[in-house]
């Protein structure tokens, strides 16, 4: 038998397959504080509970587990987020109440502007305030997915200027060392932090201001090149 017969004949349902689905870690900073996206689930299982936005994988309409990623989004929350990162895979027998599963998490961390209007719209769907999660009882293994992206999303927050862009596009200095403080859940020291971003040359200053506390403070947004750099030390140091 050649690989094509083969191929034919080939029946999958004839071997035991995992439920395969696909959640989304969405990260924001609002009001001060770092937020997760979730949304109420109205089915069973687990009906009632706040969970992550995701779904199953279809094979008709997903060229891609990010396609579904998206996908679910959209169909969720109304958010199209700019970029998604692959997390972890997350399976077992436990998991799911519907038999042996497996999920592919994705997360980003996207500024609250971009997606406010869309959230708006939708009556289940909220961000909540990270430091409330491990409160709730939450569907699923979604706490321990959460946990494992705001781990990522910390390491992002002490040795890049990631969370900069969970900001508006221009921003002060204090805001951007309070969306850093947000995510890593302790202050960091003002001067060490200001020479650390400047010596960097991670911003461009716009030449303009706005009062902060009756002072006016410069506003900055970020230069091309600041994505992609890492500091050697990280800024709690």
């Amino acid at each position: 038998m050649n690989e094509k017969d083969y191929i034919a004949r080939y029946e999958k349902r004839n071997f035991d397959a995992p439920l395969v689905t696909v959640d989304a870690v969405l990260f924001t900073y609002h009001e001060g504080l770092l937020k997760v996206l979730l949304v109420q689930r109205s089915t069973h299982p687990e009906k009632g509970k706040w969970a992550l936005p995701g779904g199953f994988v279809s094979e008709a309409e997903d060229n891609s587990l990010e396609a579904t990623a998206n996908r679910k989004l959209k169909e969720k929350t109304s958010v199209i987020p700019p970029y998604l990162e692959q997390l972890y895979t997350f399976g077992g027998p436990s998991r799911d109440k519907r038999g042996w599963s497996v999920t592919v998490a994705y997360t980003a961390l996207i500024a609250h502007q971009c997606c406010a209007s869309a959230i708006d719209t939708v009556s289940s769907v909220d961000w909540l305030p990270y430091t409330r999660i491990a409160q709730l009882s939450l569907a699923f293994d979604h706490q321990e997915i959460i946990s494992r992206a705001h781990e990522r999303l910390v390491q992002k927050a002490l040795y890049t200027i990631v969370p900069a862009f969970a900001l508006p596009e221009t921003f002060t200095l204090p805001e951007l060392q309070q969306v850093h403080e947000a995510i890593i859940g302790k202050p960091i020291q003002k001067k060490s932090f200001r020479r650390r971003i400047e010596q960097a040359n991670l911003l461009v200053d716009t030449g303009e201001k706005r009062s902060e506390k009756g002072r006016p403070a410069a506003l900055y947004r970020l230069s091309e090149s600041s994505a992609d750099h890492k500091f050697i030390r990280n800024l709690e140091l």
